[in-house]
């Protein structure tokens, strides 16, 4: 028996990198990792986000979120603290705020093919977040799907294509039928959901929570009207009047 996970992320999202890089810790000290089914599922925070936003991403929160720059640069310096404390390199000035929905394309097209989709994602958090890529760069993504075996002219097609393009709306409809509005978002089992970058500790919890309700089998509940009565069992019979 398998453990889904279902994420839903956004490689524009920097608490997406961290949240998954927890996770991934997480599970890597999981004792049944080789039993867990990890889906990915596209969420894009900002449709209306231009193919490329000239500014960085100082610039872009200041302008299009009404953000004080003080309030800006603050929030940031947070964000890149707690990704050094994973391993994380985050480099705001040079991010270059781009429209994700082609790299979205990307990773359903990746996942359709088999491909390492969680490889994927961290080449598309690494590109953006620390080597200041463009993640809308048509080039820039094929040459990224052809890095995890993806052919690369196929990539292209696939980033304009309209069957993949619903596939990734079809992602934001689901999240939208669980009531989910912002990412990272997990959902254990299918019954299950976690909010944001967590501790990787409440990630092992819950893979260890969950893991072991799978396997308890049905458990029964005890009908409140019923009374003591005799029974047989593996040693014989209870007989009336005795202890």
């Amino acid at each position: 028996m398998t453990l889904r996970v279902d994420i839903w992320s956004d490689i524009a999202c920097p608490w997406c990198r961290i949240g998954k890089a927890r996770f991934d810790t997480a599970l890597a000290g999981f004792a049944h990792r080789d039993d867990v089914d990890v889906v990915w599922h596209s969420y894009v925070l900002d449709p209306d986000l231009p193919e490329r936003f000239e500014g960085n991403e100082i610039d872009y929160l200041s302008e299009r979120k009404g953000m004080p720059r003080e309030q800006v640069l603050a929030m940031t310096s947070h964000v890149a603290e707690q990704g050094a404390g994973e391993g994380l390199h985050f480099d705001f000035a040079a991010v270059v705020p781009a429209s994700s929905l082609k790299a979205h394309a990307l990773l359903k097209f990746a996942e359709a093919k088999g491909a390492d989709v969680g490889a994927l994602e961290d080449a598309l958090f690494e590109a953006h977040f620390s080597a200041g890529e463009v993640i809308s760069d048509e080039d820039f993504l094929a040459a990224t799907g052809a890095a995890v075996g993806l052919d690369a002219d196929e990539v292209r097609t696939a980033l304009t294509d309209p069957t993949v393009a619903r596939a990734v709306q079809a992602d934001r409809d689901a999240a939208a039928q669980m009531g989910i509005s912002g990412v990272p978002f997990f959902v254990l089992d299918q019954q299950y959901g976690i909010s944001g970058a967590q501790p990787s500790e409440l990630f092992s919890q819950a893979l260890e929570q969950v893991w072991q309700e799978n396997h308890a089998g049905p458990k029964l509940k005890t009908f409140a009207g019923q009374q003591d009565a005799q029974a047989c069992g593996p040693d014989g019979c209870a007989v009336p009047g005795s202890d």
